[in-house]
């Protein structure tokens, strides 16, 4: 190498540009769902990956040196922490491990709600706290924080999970304004319904307990509605509006994912 100075120059532009251009996102909730085929469409654009989740599985993602599972509990500060220091310097996190809850509120017991505060809303608030620091210290950075398109248009039987969701939207407009001074920037990526999620299933409490005889009559034609939609979004609607979100550099805030939430930003 040391008589060939052209090869030596390329080989340290290669090098040199490969450690400059690689990126790190830190994704949560990737067990399933939005979180999962996030997690696969950032690998699949050359990104290191640092994909979360409660209980970490094997073979959820391809076998690869840039993807790395860690165990992350979004409600605890220990395992946050614990998290944030493994992972090492994040060029992106994405907050998207939550917990859904369709029912009627007056049946829905207050320790669930504060439990889907914990995930939803604190939870996302406490990574977010956790990573500011690396981030402004770089005075770059992007913080994605997926909501629903329940805070684009009001949506029954979904009071308190829209309330936990609405408190992000506008925690990371203001936020917006705060990061900006660091270089940082904060997004909101909106997903609509998607039926071949899991969001139904990550609750401990059966959606049938939590219609009342007194709500059946209510609730029949919105179930039946949610059994054939006109319009759905897919995994990798929101994989894209994610993708978009932490790379197009620009100032946008909000980012909705899938037909229907477009369809309700756009007031159709």
């Amino acid at each position: 190498m040391a008589d060939n100075p052209d090869l030596a120059r390329y080989i340290g532009f290669v090098n040199t540009n490969q450690e400059t251009d690689m990126k790190t996102v830190l994704i949560t909730g990737c067990s399933s769902g939005y979180g999962l085929e996030t997690a696969r469409h950032f690998h699949a654009m050359g990104w290191n990956v640092i994909a979360t989740m409660r209980s970490p599985r094997a073979g959820l993602l391809p076998a690869s040196d840039l993807v790395r599972l860690l165990a992350l509990d979004v409600t605890r500060a220990d395992s946050i922490a614990a998290a944030v220091a493994a992972a090492g310097p994040v060029d992106v996190l994405v907050n998207n491990a939550g917990i859904g809850v369709v029912g009627a509120f007056e049946a829905t017991p207050m320790n669930h709600v504060r439990r889907m505060f914990e995930t939803n809303t604190f939870g996302v608030m406490a990574m977010v706290q956790a990573v500011i620091p690396q981030m402004r210290a770089r005075r770059a950075g992007v913080i994605v924080n997926v909501t629903s398109s329940v805070t684009l248009a009001p949506m029954p039987l979904a009071a308190a999970y829209t309330a936990s969701k609405q408190a992000i939207e506008g925690f990371t407009g203001s936020l917006a304004h705060e990061m900006a001074a660091f270089g940082i920037r904060a997004k909101l990526v909106e997903p609509g319904y998607a039926p071949t999620t899991r969001f139904a299933a990550n609750t401990d409490i059966p959606v049938a307990d939590l219609i009342p005889p007194a709500y059946a009559d209510f609730a029949a034609p919105i179930f039946a509605a949610f059994a054939s939609p006109p319009q759905t979004t897919r995994e990798a609607d929101v994989a894209e509006a994610v993708w978009q979100a932490a790379t197009d550099g620009t100032p946008q805030l909000r980012y909705p994912a899938g037909a229907d939430a477009v369809a309700l930003a756009q007031g159709a």
